[in-house]
């Protein structure tokens, strides 16, 4: 197999706003009930590719460590407590970020086999050519878009950024692995968009295993004015 002994069979990419977990959102949790139904066909999606081993890819300031399994969404005025149930080595393991968070929170119904991996990647790091153990690797990918759609988003409104989703967007619904691996870093930090590092992982997996994807985007939307995405890529 090209991809150091593995191959990229499956990947879901879901976006990790704190507001999925409806005792965050309160009152507008029903504004993002399809947001939640599409993320929990993505990952059902996941598990159904017979992988051997779930890794689960999101950003932090710390590249390639482990992360911890426990955390909790206190940070966000809630007492929500999380278990991801994966694997880590308690010697250098650290704290949850936001999309560790919410994985746990998507993957909290679902069973431990295959076995649950992390890779947390820094902005600025380069993608890793060895993650993983297993021979059939499925990913689950988090990282949200622009938060610059509208003049109420976090990074307010920058013309640039719906189409920088728009394109974002035709990436993920053809598994086109060279445009997400292209995307600008420099545009994508003026845009406050959260999800490279981990979209870039995906590029470099999907790319190396040297398969063809069947690609699905179940979802483009930008509520609050940050772009979120919901997609799948099962190999054909």
């Amino acid at each position: 197999m090209p991809y150091a002994g593995r191959v990229l069979i499956a990947a879901a990419v879901v976006p990790h706003p704190p507001v999925l977990v409806p005792e965050v959102a309160q009152g507008f949790s029903p504004d993002l009930d399809t947001l939640r139904a599409f993320c929990d066909t993505a990952v059902g999606r996941l598990y159904a590719a017979g992988a051997d081993e779930v890794l689960i890819v999101g950003a932090g300031a710390e590249q390639g460590v482990d992360v911890l399994a426990q955390g909790d969404f206190s940070a966000y005025g809630v007492d929500v407590a999380v278990d991801g149930r994966w694997e880590f080595a308690a010697q250098n393991a650290v704290p949850m970020t936001l999309p560790f968070l919410i994985a746990a929170w998507l993957l909290r119904d679902w069973p431990t086999e295959p076995v649950r991996r992390t890779l947390m990647v820094a902005e600025h790091g380069r993608a890793v050519p060895d993650i993983g153990s297993k021979a059939r690797q499925a990913m689950l990918v988090l990282g949200d878009g622009s938060a610059s759609r509208t003049a109420q988003a976090p990074g307010h409104l920058d013309e640039r950024a719906e189409p920088y989703d728009a394109a974002v967007a035709r990436a993920l619904a053809t598994a086109d692995a060279g445009a997400l691996a292209a995307l600008d870093p420099v545009l994508s930090r003026e845009l406050h968009v959260a999800g490279l590092p981990a979209w870039k992982v995906l590029a470099h997996a999907a790319a190396a295993s040297g398969v063809e994807y069947d690609a699905d985007l179940l979802y483009d939307e930008a509520p609050y004015g940050v772009g979120y995405f919901v997609a799948t890529w099962l190999a054909a």
